[in-house]
């Protein structure tokens, strides 16, 4: 054999082993080479991945803006410019007091209420606030038509020298009131007068008691409306109480919790008895506020009604009638006291009789003992 022969040979022999090599290797292949694939498939280069162009976002139209919850209070109505104008002058607790005739008089187009009230003031520390200067330029100024007066809680201070509550000290502090009502009373304005209720500390609540018997004489003899709380806030053993009935008769804090002030709810039971007495005073039965509920001292009309009275005599039933809520006047008169019993009166209980009509009864009736008359004789020969 030449040699080209012979090198041929090797050439082809070389070539099948390897082809053979090469299929054998592409055949047989392992569980982890058929799950993630050789080595040699893992180097391959791999064709270009032309990704798509992603789709730009279009421009939305405007959506319209959302709205928003409302969280402020309703608008009270537009006030009639001939409205009464009513006007709370006072320390603190006519801050509380004015709150609560504005929430009163919300819906009511006829009345409109302005806060005139100055904390820590009152009728003896003139050099702090002057309350009759100060009721002199309201009036001047025709600022309102009615007053609400709330005031005391800070005078139990000496006045000119004089000991609090002392009789100079009494004769000094009428003087300012007198000259603060005279001066309402020249110019043709209303006062309601507010009376100073049951405060929580004793000692304390005896001097507002005092200073508020002033303020009572003082108003009666001007002529002004007096508005009692002390009755109406006490609780059920005659004592200061933090609850009591509200407008809906339901059991709810009346004060605040510094045994003086009054809560809102305690505020806005003040504000119904300020209306019903501007209501009154106004010629009519029904209130500002247009309505006809009442509630009515028992023993109003009546010679007890101005006395002072223990609270479970007489005003103890207006209590009940409050925490029963509030009674609707469907017409007619309000009945009175004197209207029960009227001395001189021939009632059922006051007429005589002929004392004979007891020992006479007749045959069957309870009392029919044989008083009277003649006993029947019955024969006992035995004596048995």
């Amino acid at each position: 054999m030449s040699l080209l022969a012979r090198f041929l040979t090797l050439v082809v022999l070389t070539f099948v082993a390897t082809s053979g090599v090469v299929a054998q290797e592409r055949t047989t292949r392992t569980l982890f080479e058929v799950l993630f694939g050789s080595q040699n498939e893992q180097q391959q280069p791999q064709p270009p991945v032309t990704s798509q162009p992603r789709a730009q976002p279009q421009p939305s139209a405007p959506s319209a803006p959302r709205a928003q919850p409302d969280a402020s209070r309703s608008p009270e109505i537009e006030k009639s410019d001939n409205a009464r104008r009513v006007a709370v002058f006072g320390d603190s607790l006519a801050v509380d007091l004015a709150r609560a005739l504005e929430r009163f008089y919300a819906g009511n187009s006829e009345v409109v209420v302005s806060e005139q009230a100055v904390g820590s003031s009152g009728f003896v520390r003139d050099d702090f606030f002057d309350w009759n200067a100060a009721i002199e330029d309201e009036l001047v100024a025709d600022s309102f038509d009615v007053a609400v007066v709330a005031i005391g809680i800070n005078d139990r201070q000496a006045l000119n020298g004089a000991e609090a509550l002392s009789d100079a000290w009494r004769s000094a502090y009428r003087a300012r009131l007198d000259a603060f009502l005279a001066d309402i009373n020249a110019a043709g304005k209303q006062v309601i007068w507010l009376e100073l209720p049951p405060m929580q500390q004793p000692s304390y609540g005896a001097a507002m008691a005092q200073i508020s018997s002033i303020h009572k004489a003082a108003v009666n003899d001007s002529g002004g409306a007096w508005v009692e709380t002390y009755d109406r806030y006490l609780g059920e053993d005659g004592g200061y109480s933090v609850d009591g009935p509200d407008l809906n008769g339901n059991i709810v804090d009346m004060r605040k919790g510094d045994g003086i002030h009054f809560s809102a709810a305690g505020a806005d039971k003040l504000a119904f008895y300020i209306d019903r007495a501007m209501g009154a005073t106004g010629g009519g039965r029904v209130s500002l506020s247009g309505s006809t509920s009442e509630v009515t001292d028992l023993l109003a009309g009546t010679d007890a009604g101005g006395m002072i009275r223990p609270p479970y005599q007489g005003l103890e039933q207006m209590r009940l009638v409050e925490m029963a809520s509030f009674v609707q006047d469907l017409g007619g008169t309000t009945q009175r006291a004197s209207d029960l019993i009227i001395a001189g009166q021939t009632t059922a209980g006051t007429r005589s009789f002929a004392l004979e009509d007891m020992l006479d009864a007749p045959a069957g009736r309870v009392d029919a003992f044989g008083l009277g008359k003649a006993a029947v004789e019955i024969e006992n020969p035995g004596g048995r």
